[in-house]
């Protein structure tokens, strides 16, 4: 269930004859950090158990957080992006189910965990550059 291209939706907004029809087609939902996570894990083929123990989380916490009984913090959802290697899309749109705020490149915490998703480094890489740049790891 991919999201169309921001694109794509402009062309069919333009083209079509009824703005009724296209914002009732449209209806924007909004997606629990939960049903999203599931998601990727479908995509992705990734099992909760091992996402749970390379994101670093504790079993129960992390389960709780693939159920949406918990609402975790954002370096939570961090350390579970890079378990399941998510892109910066994936990673930002997983931060703004969670209700947390989104990755931003002029901030230089950010600046280096965008840079590590873009690489597909692991927790500890990100966490190995954090502390060398002294900022606050992740986890």
């Amino acid at each position: 269930m991919s999201e169309p291209l921001t694109e794509e939706l402009l062309d069919e907004l333009l083209s079509t004859s009824s703005i009724d029809a296209y914002l009732e087609e449209h209806e924007p939902r909004a997606v629990s950090l939960a049903e999203y996570l599931q998601q990727l894990l479908a995509e992705k083929g990734l099992e909760r158990s091992r996402v749970v123990r390379m994101a670093n989380l504790n079993d129960t916490f992390g389960y709780q957080i693939f159920q949406g009984t918990r609402h975790p913090s954002r370096d939570k959802v961090l350390q579970i992006a890079f378990a399941m290697a998510l892109t910066l899309r994936e990673t930002n749109r997983a931060l703004t189910a969670a209700g947390v705020s989104e990755l931003y490149c002029k901030d230089r915490r950010d600046a280096i965990i965008i840079f590590c998703l873009d690489r597909g480094c692991s927790l500890q890489k990100v966490n190995e550059e954090l502390y060398r740049f002294g900022e606050k790891t992740i986890c």
